[in-house]
């Protein structure tokens, strides 16, 4: 697929991060685009920096409630698709909506890690089920399924449980390879990509707080985990507020955001460059790469303090 042009494409978690840059760059190339997210006022942003330059004539973006999580809801957004943008087909399929939290079986609810798991890998295989006969009617389509270094690479640090996005992250890995050739034996017009970004300057430890928390303050377990995390750095917290946690918290969120080695446009353009390209792996950022490098030429050694020293020395990451 070598432009978008007049094309049509799904994105899950379109209301913020690498969604809302895809969909703005896909709209900017003359793609009919078709988001979801839990959220109408980050997709109705979205869509306003979308028209924020005069669409052309008969080009449609809309936007649907969903819950990638939920079958029925997909079931639903694919039903309002094909009104809404009066078709029977796609091509693009953008499996990107994700979370964060469910670090640990041990400190972490089961509600918790079960609710990760089920966005960041059920999302993705419910919404290559869902739409996978509207991409094989269509004459050329492609599937992006997002996945992350923690793909391959199933840390932030050390001292930080990371299981449930892990596990999820794995299996959006192994997913995506084994349908290539799945996709070749039966729909060989059908392509597909991993996209395994590194540290991307999203929202999604703030957004992933509000979805499991229902706001973006930490609860008491979180708060209790933040301190043990942060004595483990060899911080004194024995004279910090709750309040205290829940700042520095909120100040890591917005520093992710912020001072993110790669921005979400960035982020964006990589991942449509390489759907163009027909690349079936995408490593986003310099820090994917070397990070990726690092593993494979060491794994026995990938979840050692000194591995991580120097990935941080490297590459300067700030996550964990």
């Amino acid at each position: 697929m070598k432009d978008f042009a007049g094309k049509i494409a799904v994105i899950t978690g379109g209301g913020t991060g690498m969604g809302r840059e895809l969909a703005r760059q896909l709209v900017a190339e003359g793609c009919n685009v078709a988001m979801c997210d839990v959220s109408a006022e980050a997709m109705a942003e979205t869509k306003r920096l979308c028209e924020v330059e005069k669409l052309p004539q008969g080009l449609r973006i809309t936007s649907h409630i969903a819950d990638v999580s939920i079958e029925d809801h997909y079931k639903r957004f694919r039903d309002e698709l094909i009104e809404q943008q009066a078709t029977d087909k796609i091509h693009l399929l953008f499996n990107n909506a994700g979370i964060g939290g469910g670090g640990s079986l041990f400190t972490n609810t089961r509600e918790q890690w079960e609710r990760t798991f089920n966005i960041c890998w059920g999302g993705v295989y419910l919404g290559v089920r869902t739409f996978l006969p509207l991409l094989v009617k269509a004459d050329e389509a492609h599937i992006v399924n997002t996945s992350s270094v923690n793909g391959f690479w199933a840390s932030v640090g050390l001292g930080v449980s990371h299981t449930a996005y892990s596990a999820a992250k794995f299996a959006v890995k192994g997913f995506t390879e084994a349908m290539i050739n799945d996709l070749r034996l039966n729909a060989p017009h059908v392509k597909c990509s991993v996209v395994m970004p590194g540290h991307i300057g999203t929202s999604i430890v703030s957004n992933s707080r509000k979805v499991q928390n229902g706001s973006d303050q930490l609860n008491a377990d979180e708060l209790k985990q933040a301190r043990q995390r942060l004595q483990g750095q060899g911080i004194d917290v024995a004279k910090m507020s709750d309040a205290d946690i829940q700042q520095i918290a909120l100040d890591r969120a917005r520093i992710f955001h912020d001072e993110a080695p790669t921005s979400a446009a960035a982020a964006a353009k990589i991942i449509l460059d390489g759907v163009k390209a027909e690349r079936w792996r995408i490593l986003v950022g310099d820090d994917a790469r070397t990070l990726d490098e690092r593993v494979r030429n060491t794994p026995e050694q990938a979840y050692t303090p000194e591995f991580y020293q120097n990935l941080v020395a490297a590459t300067g990451w700030k996550v964990g």
